[in-house]
């Protein structure tokens, strides 16, 4: 969390952003994250882990309209434009709340929740059945793709095509990420 007074309480919500600071592209440093985000009028930013995870209070417009806003800054300040999947904290509760699958420690890295843009009107579920290993197992709820690969989500065959067939935007978090970010929110 930043240093400094808190704000008055306002919506806690959640910014998820996909593909920074992977592989060497995209490069965008947590401490600039905090800045830009502060910059918005947003406050009590904290961040998780360096693949653009945020939390903050503020924002009181759309959760779509925030995203938009989030990084058209990026872009200003850093030249390329992350997607980025704004939640409100009941809403990411909620998708780990509803999680099909067992949570237990091997869980972590076994369960995947794609926190998608919005709900998909016409999700291609067939060629997901098709495409996905026989050890794969994905539920899709409203707004979040639970996706169990016990073989390794590198391997994930399916994980690979979701965005496609639901002809949505989404970021995947493992399900220790979607626990600690949780928490960090719930703290707020």
């Amino acid at each position: 969390m930043s240093d400094g007074p808190k704000a008055a309480p306002g919506v806690v919500s959640v910014a998820l952003f996909r593909g920074i600071n992977v592989g060497g592209r995209n490069r965008l440093p947590m401490k600039e994250l905090v800045s830009e985000l502060e910059a918005l009028g947003l406050s009590d930013v904290g961040t998780y882990i360096q693949s653009g995870n945020a939390v903050f209070r503020g924002g009181a417009e759309s959760p779509a309209g925030l995203s938009d806003r989030i990084a058209a800054a990026v872009e200003a300040s850093h030249g390329f434009r992350p997607r980025v999947i704004v939640l409100t904290l009941e809403e990411l509760r909620a998708a780990a709340h509803g999680s099909p699958f067992p949570k237990t420690e091997a869980s972590d890295k076994a369960v995947h929740l794609f926190l998608l843009a919005e709900q998909p009107a016409d999700p291609d579920l067939a060629k997901m059945d098709a495409a996905k290993a026989a050890t794969e197992e994905y539920v899709l709820s409203g707004k979040v793709l639970y996706l169990h690969t016990p073989s390794g989500f590198g391997r994930a065959k399916l994980a690979t095509l979701i965005e496609r067939a639901l002809g949505v935007h989404a970021t995947a978090r493992n399900w220790r990420s979607v626990t600690k970010i949780l928490d960090l929110a719930e703290q707020m």
